[in-house]
């Protein structure tokens, strides 16, 4: 009796029902009914079309849980659990994910960066790149910096031109004069600006006439720190007191290793190749007019490699609406200056 009056209650009861809720109940069941026909398993198996139906039915039908017949309540809630997750996962989510590229131009200006300036650290080297219009963070430039492995050294090339200015290096040329005699020339040259500081001539040089020129050259408090040399025995006692006095540390090169004071060497052959090569010196006096003109040329008007072509004395830029070009003779016509002037 009571199997047949809990389906007679139910039937009494969907009359009372709203059309959209029985459209819904039948829906419901109609789903699972095929379903069951779908699966050749004994458990029915929902795919994401399916578990969206019963998602959605249990927002808006109240009574979605009476009508289940192949899955729990709970199975439905979990679907929709995970549905949320995945919407705002989706919704989350960047439209341009990561960083922006870095371009190779970037990376390698950041680690030529790191490596000439072996002091910057990522803050000094993104300074930089901000000045230089290069928007990049500061993780960036750490990123792409040069690792070493141990703490950060200067490059011998930059220990040396740090001391430039103050050092100077001397050496002595040998001339033949027209009679035959030996004429020696002593050079004191600065390695700031290749400059030649002090030159003089003399056919019989003494430790006593050099220690004289050291102190002709480096009057009052212009004395240098350093001072490289070769192991010449004319550089005597008399000269090491000199130099001890003016408080000048004496740096000396390798027995037969002109290589080690390089600048001065150059110096020499230079102006062998640009003056003494090209004349015959008389004596001391004419020796020292022609090495005159020679330094002034030198000094004012030759143009040097290691200055980037420019001269120990600055030369200005002349441009083209300055005159007509002239040329001046140098050296007594060995050499020439080019300027340009006004018609």
């Amino acid at each position: 009796m009571g199997t047949i009056l809990i389906p007679l209650i139910h039937t009494l009861n969907s009359g009372f029902r709203t059309r959209a809720v029985l459209l819904a109940e039948i829906l419901a069941l109609r789903h699972q009914l095929a379903i069951l026909k779908q699966s050749t398993k004994k458990r029915p198996r929902l795919g994401k079309s399916d578990r969206f139906l019963w998602v959605r039915l249990c927002h808006w039908w109240p009574d979605w849980r009476n009508s289940l017949l192949i899955v729990k309540p709970e199975t439905v809630l979990a679907w929709h659990r995970k549905g949320f997750r995945l919407y705002w996962t989706w919704k989350s989510r960047r439209r341009h994910p990561g960083r922006p590229n870095t371009t190779k131009e970037i990376q390698d200006l950041i680690r030529t960066m790191s490596t000439a300036n072996a002091t910057w650290g990522a803050p000094r080297i993104h300074g930089e790149l901000l000045k230089l219009g290069i928007e990049v963070s500061q993780a960036t430039v750490a990123k792409y910096m040069t690792r070493r492995g141990k703490p950060p050294s200067q490059t011998w090339r930059t220990f040396l031109e740090n001391h430039l200015k103050t050092m100077v290096s001397v050496d002595f040329l040998v001339v033949p004069t027209i009679s035959f005699r030996i004429l020696f020339v002593f050079l004191v040259m600065s390695h700031d600006r290749r400059r030649v500081l002090h030159f003089n001539v003399t056919a019989h040089p003494t430790a006593e006439w050099t220690a004289d020129q050291i102190l002709q050259a480096f009057p009052w408090d212009t004395a240098p720190r350093y001072l490289l040399r070769d192991r010449d025995s004319i550089y005597g006692d008399s000269f090491r007191r000199q130099i001890s006095s003016m408080e000048i540390k004496e740096v000396l090169t390798a027995p037969r290793s002109p290589w080690q004071n390089p600048y001065v060497e150059r110096v020499i052959g230079s102006v062998r190749r640009e003056c003494l090569n090209h004349i015959i010196a008389i004596n001391e006096a004419s020796l020292r007019t022609t090495l005159r003109s020679y330094f002034s040329y030198y000094h004012d008007s030759r143009c040097h490699l290691a200055l980037n072509k420019d001269s120990p004395e600055p030369r200005e830029i002349q441009c083209p609406n300055k005159g007509r070009i002239v040329a001046i003779p140098k050296v007594g016509g060995l050499h020439h200056r080019y300027e340009r002037r006004a018609a």
